[in-house]
């Protein structure tokens, strides 16, 4: 029988605030972290709003590095506080992170640099690729065991989320940090307005009117463990990662399946791998990107699963306050749902509008809602080229 896989500890750092702390707090409130954009100039295009990370008390080590890199290893200071820092310098420690832009922006940056004035600071592209806030947190926390970045888009946290669950099941690692990191920058930026996918407004996910996405940068990391090595150092858990489920539609670059199957089918795998039925799922933590095709589809895709118990199971979509991380939005996701599980209290998701009648969903609206004592909390997220990614975390028994 496999060992069960215990969270142990949470980062986060968004534009709710710089740690997990202030994210929840924030979030419970409905408070939305959408602000006029200054990271660079935004007159070139459609829209200027963006959630982004506006912090700069950051810890001493991280100041030089990419931003991604400091958000990533930001969170893994926060997730890992209190333990001893022996533990993460072994092999038997991994790091699993999902990044989709690794430090595009400070790549821009070096390359307008050499363009107006001939030259550059190479160490600001250090992390420049993918796998950068990954390395990065090995490099800082001494980790020697597996260091593996998934880039599957919008999907890439929650696939390194499930990985470091099978190293872990396996018995390849007794500790993973796990989750995402991901900046903005301008190239992604740009290509989401020319998509017309960006709404102009604060996104306003499951929503009649719901026009787009906004667009948010941060970090969100669990600290991952067996439940042996979690209880050999008498460490409090707060959730138990249960399973992950992954699929492709195999459809379309962009656009979801409407009929949400593929969706639907990484949701029957995380349940079938966790020995789980559609009815132990208590609450779901929706990657409801506020776009009119993605919404449409999710929904479909938990009609799918879920039957007519749907329009009776609590969904939010904290994107609605933080944004779309892209490659590290299912950490920052994450995060939240193990704390919905822990404190028992689901975020709303923001804004006043009333849910879309059509999708025939329960959103959780104007205020969080209480949840009941044992809860499995399924956090979605879907991708470009139709790439499915979820995972089930429940309460402790």
């Amino acid at each position: 029988m496999r060992d069960a896989v215990l969270v142990t500890g949470l980062g986060a750092v968004s534009s709710l605030g710089p740690d997990a702390g202030a994210l929840w707090q924030r979030a419970l409130r409905g408070e939305r972290g959408a602000a006029a954009l200054d990271l660079f100039d935004p007159a070139r295009h459609r829209t200027d709003l963006a959630a982004q990370v506006t912090a700069s008390d950051w810890p001493a080590p991280f100041r030089r590095m990419a931003r991604a890199d400091r958000f990533g290893c930001t969170a893994t200071a926060e997730a890992t506080a209190g333990i001893d820092p022996a533990l993460l310098r072994t092999r038997r420690c991994g790091v699993f992170f999902g990044s989709s832009t690794g430090a595009l922006f400070e790549g821009e940056r070096f390359l307008q640099q050499l363009l107006q004035q001939h030259e550059g600071d190479l160490h600001t592209i250090v992390g420049l690729q993918n796998d950068g806030p990954g390395n990065a947190v090995a490099h800082a926390f001494g980790v020697g065991g597996p260091v593996m970045t998934f880039s599957t888009a919008c999907t890439s946290a929650n696939v390194a989320i499930g990985a470091a669950l099978d190293a872990l099941q396996s018995g390849e690692v007794d500790v993973a940090l796990a989750g995402g990191a991901d900046e903005l920058c301008e190239i992604t930026y740009a290509g989401f307005n020319s998509l017309r996918a960006i709404d102009k407004a604060p996104t306003r996910p499951f929503r009649r009117d719901r026009q787009g996405l906004l667009l948010g940068e941060g970090s969100g990391v669990l600290l991952l463990e067996t439940a042996a090595h979690a209880a050999a150092r008498g460490a409090a858990a707060i959730a138990e990662l249960v399973s992950a489920g992954r699929s492709c539609d195999a459809q379309h670059v962009s656009a979801p399946d409407p009929t949400g199957a593929g969706a639907a089918a990484a949701i029957r795998t995380a349940l079938r791998e966790a020995g789980l039925a559609a009815d132990d799922v208590t609450f779901v933590n929706a990657h409801g990107t506020g776009t009119p095709h993605n919404d449409t589809a999710e929904a479909a895709a938990l009609r799918v699963v879920f039957g007519e118990r749907t329009a009776r199971l609590p969904v939010t979509s904290t994107k609605s306050m933080v944004g779309h991380l892209l490659g590290a939005a299912g950490g920052v996701e994450a995060v939240l749902t193990a704390l919905s599980i822990r404190d028992r209290l689901l975020p709303p998701t923001a804004g006043e509008q009333p849910a879309d009648p059509e999708l025939g969903l329960d959103v959780v609206l104007h205020g969080a809602r209480a949840l009941p004592e044992h809860n499995v909390g399924l956090s979605t997220n879907l991708a470009f080229g139709g790439n499915n990614a979820v995972i089930l975390l429940r309460s402790l028994r």
